[in-house]
Formats: structure tokens, sequence, C-alpha cells
């Protein structure tokens, strides 16, 4: 027999019972809008802003700055936003999916990667957020890191629904006060001088160009967690505009007001340099807006912490089967959350200068994942999947993957050459061409043009016997 997926739109329990396990169809539910303000949020954050100071620092003027910003977050969001599409296919979070590509093992490989993701941004966010309430009360460090990471983790507990409201509602307070600050800005910085003005530089315009690519990349370690609740026969259009015009929309106007402010600003700071231009309104609303971003720093911290849950969870899994249950998310929120306030203490205060080389080693990491997992699953494998035989690790997809394991290893030493990583690393062919980087075109066509050559002789009608029982046994129906 066949069937259809209902819509799907009971509510489900308050505490989130789902973990990295399939949703079935009757609990699907949600709003594909919904994903528009939800990745708006996750991506207006003040280390977003951080990523367009880098142009005007490097000699940019803030026009050009800007071009950079605005082609890098578009081009970077692109890769992102097909990722949410995976979601309702496949009812899975994001990373438990790469065991189609990699074997349930091989998996192990980009799991590393994004588990370095998540608590790396974890720890920048703790820390701003920090030093934000420090604008009104005492900045103590040892009180201030475990209790907001303990709110974000008490977010990520209930889960998957109580990030998805905070998210939504935040929306409005953020463009609210942010509109003013924009606005003030323009209005009440003064000009630079000739001097300071910048201009075009093509080496300084591509750093900023990876930078802001590779930061809304790194956001595609997670995507289809979050749109994995929506009904199985959602429009994949209009899912991946609204996830589209969310991250990137933020990413252009939060990182374009970072240039803004660099090029209008000597020695420009996140934190200081909100408050000074919101102050010009009247003085104490410079700290309002801080402490408003300081909210948005909370949830996504939440956001990261549920994603470096699933992932810790998933690659534990692979080798040792582990109970999808509440007690177990639990658990794997509360040791994110240990190693994020043990890490954010003993780090070194200059660590937040260091954070564009963190985007970069993101981006080096992720750029051949997402091109193996997306070509897998739109040039490949058509979005068809045996759920089931994802989490048998003697099952078809096997425990080691060549293919995918190949590609991606390819992919990633190619790149070497071309990484730029400043007072780190420099390849040889980013020095011949004044530290410009062009890792990421690298990893990105040769990563994905290896792993669809590599399946060019998988024989996925073979699988379709598989999917259609995993369907069967999940929905009770045969697969469309």
């Amino acid at each position: 027999m066949s069937s259809s997926p209902p819509s799907g739109t009971t509510a489900g329990p308050i505490i989130e019972q789902h973990s990295i396990d399939y949703v079935p169809w009757s609990e699907r539910r949600g709003k594909l809008w919904h994903q528009a303000p939800f990745w708006f949020t996750g991506n207006f954050v003040l280390p977003t802003m951080v990523i367009g100071f880098l142009g005007p620092q490097l000699g940019l003027s803030a026009g050009f700055s800007f071009l950079a910003v605005v082609l890098g977050a578009c081009f970077g969001t692109f890769f992102m936003a097909f990722h949410a599409n995976q979601g309702p296919r496949m009812g899975l979070p994001q990373m438990i999916q790469s065991r189609a590509q990699f074997g349930s093992r091989g998996v192990i490989v980009p799991f590393l990667a994004t588990v370095f993701v998540y608590i790396g941004f974890m720890v920048f966010d703790v820390i701003l957020a920090t030093q934000g309430i420090g604008l009104i009360l005492p900045e103590v460090k040892w009180f201030w890191y475990p209790l907001l990471t303990a709110l974000s983790i008490i977010i990520a507990v209930v889960g998957h629904d109580l990030l998805h409201f905070v998210q939504r509602w935040l929306t409005y307070l953020l463009i609210a006060a942010f509109a003013i600050t924009t606005v003030l800005a323009f209005t009440t910085l003064p000009a630079p001088t000739p001097a300071h003005a910048g201009g075009w530089d093509l080496t300084a315009f591509l750093i900023q160009f990876s930078l802001a690519a590779g930061y809304n990349i790194s956001y595609a370690v997670y995507v289809s967690d979050y749109s994995r609740y929506l009904p199985a026969k959602s429009s994949a259009p209009k899912l991946i505009f609204f996830t589209y015009l969310g991250a990137a929309g933020s990413a252009v106007w939060l990182m374009g007001l970072g240039s803004l402010l660099a090029s209008r600003i000597p020695k420009v700071d996140a934190i200081a340099s909100i408050k000074q231009v919101g102050d010009q309104l009247f003085p104490g609303f410079g700290t309002i807006v801080i402490l408003i971003s300081a909210l948005a720093l909370i949830s996504i911290m939440g956001v990261n912490a549920y994603g470096a849950m699933l992932t810790g969870v998933s690659g534990i899994d692979a080798f040792r089967k582990v109970k999808t249950t509440v007690r177990t998310r639990v658990i794997g929120l509360v040791a994110v959350g240990v190693v994020v306030v043990i890490v954010a203490l003993l780090i070194p205060d200059n660590y937040l200068g260091s954070f564009n080389n963190f985007v970069l080693l993101m981006l080096y990491f992720l750029v051949p994942w997402t091109a193996v997992n997306l070509v897998d699953f739109y040039a490949v494998r058509h979005g068809k999947y045996a759920i089931t035989e994802i989490f048998n690790p003697k099952g078809i997809y096997g425990r080691w993957s060549w293919r995918g394991l190949l590609a991606y290893s390819i992919g990633f030493v190619a790149m070497i050459p071309f990484f730029s990583l400043p007072g780190l690393f420099t390849g040889p062919i980013a020095e011949s061409v004044g530290g410009a980087d062009f890792s990421f075109l690298v990893g990105l066509v040769l990563a994905g043009g290896l792993y669809f050559l590599f399946s060019r002789g998988l024989d996925t009608a073979a699988e379709e016997e598989a999917r259609r029982a995993s369907q069967l046994e999940l929905e009770g129906v045969d697969a469309d």
C-alpha cells in the first residue's frame, strides 16, 4: 500500500523526547516561515558583527568591506540553506545523516570538527555575554560563566520547541534595538579621515569574503536539527528560502554594521562600540542593546549545546549503542556545559583576538563535509535513504565508507596550500598571492566532485528494497 504523510499539527510534550532518533510523521509539526526568525536570531549575535571588523582593519573601505560581506555571506548561506531540506525528508538531526556518506564509524572524522565548532562558539559567546553583563554588574567570570551556560543548557534540555520559541520572539527585540543602533551609527559617528578611509585591496577583500562565507557555512552542521520536525512533504523551495532569508539577512546586516563601525572607530570593540553608538540616543540605551544581545548569545548557546549533544551522542552510538532517552540528552548537555565552562575559564584573555582564525579553521574542516553531504543528498541518492539502516552498523551504509572518507580527505589536503591563517600558517599558494584565501573553492569543488565520481558505481537501486522496508517499519506504509 502507499500513503502520504500527515500534515503534522499535534503539539509535542513540553520536554523533547527525541535526540538522534527518527521523528515519526505523527509528531511532525511547525511552520516553514519559522525557519526565517530562527536563523535570523541564531546569526544575529555579536560574533557575527566581529567578522565585519576585519575588512576595514586590513585597509578596505567600508563600502568594499560591505560588498565582500554581502557576497561572502550570501555564498556561504547557499550551502547552509540547502541542508534544511534534509530535515523533513529524513526526520533526523544533521550530522547523523552523514553516516550514509562516511559510514557509522567513519563519520567520526567530521564529527570531531563539528564538536570543535560547537564548543568554540559557546566559549566565545559566554565570554561576550559576561562582558556585556559587566556593564551593569561585577564581571565575575567564575560566577557568570557557569550561570549563563546553565541557562543555555536548561533551554536545550526542554529542546527543539523552546529553542524555536525563544529565537522567534528575540527576533523582534533584536530588529528594534539594532535598527535604531544602525541609524545612529550612520548619523552620529564622524566620517573617517582620508588617511583612514581605506580603499581597494584584493587580498583584504578575499579574506573578508572568506570569513563571511565560512562563518555561515559553519551553521550547516545543525540546520536540519531544527527542520526535522516539519511535515515530510514540506515545500523544499519555501523551506530553503526561509532558511536562507533569515541566515543571510542577519549576517549581511550585522557584518555590514561591523564594517561601518570599524571604518569610523579607530580601536573598534564589539561591546564598547555598540554602547558608544547606542548612548547617542540617550545615556544607557547602548547598555540596553548590549543586554538584549546577551540574551541572544545565551539563546544561541542553547542551540550550540543542543547540536553538540546530538553530535556527541551520535559519535558514541557509532561504537556503543546509546538509548535515545531524555536522560541521555540531559547527561550529554550537562557534559557539554562542563567542558565549555572549563575551557572558558582556562583560555588566555587574548582568545577573542583569535576569533577570525577560529572561523577560518571551521571553514577548512567543514567545507569538504558540506560538499560530500549535499552531493550525496541531491545528486547521488536524491534524498532517498533507508533510515533504519543508518542506525544499523552492519547495514548497507557500513561502518567505514571509503567514498566519503576519501573524497573528504583529498579535498581537505588539497586545501592546505591555499590556507591563510595569520600568525599561524600560510600555505605556499596563499603566500604567493599576498595571503588571499581560495581554499574553500578548492574544497567544495574537489570533495564534491570526487564524491560524485566515486559514487557513479554505487547501486542505489539495490538500496530501494532496504528503503521500502525501512519506511514500512517506521511508518507502516511503503516508501513513495
